[in-house]
């Protein structure tokens, strides 16, 4: 695959991961009540990042902020911020993506520069692609204990995993992807070329100088 592919490829994947980070962010449905359960129930139970929603039988939705789960907060603070770290880094990168692609002809800019930002794209997508699959693991990990419970009580109810986790992974994963192949892209330009255009400009430097 050639290096303008690498780097369309990387560049759209991680843009689409960018985006399924972002709505991952906002859904409401990171983990919902089992309702293998909660048959006879009439009230059903989801929780997301910022909401803790309940819908009744009649179909009715009624959403608390989650501001009172003070043993649960620091972990869901330290989740939140991981996601929206991952969502700037992901935005930064895509814009720095989108400048160095093949199809803009940007005069001032030469191919040393545009590899340059080739390579701090694909970086930037995978730090966010990490901190993104790292906040929705570790909010995983806060359900795996309630999901096997062998018992649910009136106090502990049993959750499992929701569309928002599964979201988020394959954000992450998208992130990951995008990222690796802009590394790839930056590699399969030649080594020549780079020393070409590094040559030049210090002479053009050196010509200012004199």
């Amino acid at each position: 695959m050639s290096a303008t592919a690498l780097q369309t490829t990387g560049f759209v994947s991680g843009a689409i991961g960018t985006v399924g980070v972002l709505a991952a962010t906002v859904m409401d449905v990171w983990c919902t009540e089992d309702q293998q359960e909660h048959k006879a129930t009439s009230i059903h139970h989801y929780k997301g990042l910022w909401k803790d929603c309940e819908v009744s039988q009649t179909g009715l939705t009624e959403c608390q902020p989650l501001y009172s789960y003070l043993s649960y907060s620091r972990i869901l603070q330290a989740i939140r911020a991981m996601m929206i770290v991952a969502i700037l880094v992901g935005v930064i990168a895509v814009f720095i993506g989108f400048f160095c692609l093949k199809c803009l002809n940007m005069r001032s800019m030469d191919l040393l520069t545009k590899g340059k930002l080739v390579l701090s794209a694909g970086i930037l997508f995978i730090i966010a692609g990490i901190f993104d699959i790292s906040g929705s693991s570790v909010y995983a990990d806060q359900i795996v204990p309630s999901f096997m419970m062998q018992y649910q009580t009136q106090y502990n109810q049993k959750y499992t995993f929701g569309p928002a986790l599964f979201v988020a992974w394959v954000g992450g994963a998208l992130l990951l992807l995008g990222g690796i192949l802009k590394c790839i892209a930056f590699n399969t330009i030649p080594k020549h070329v780079l020393q070409l255009t590094e040559d030049g400009e210090e002479r053009g430097e050196k010509k200012e100088s004199n």
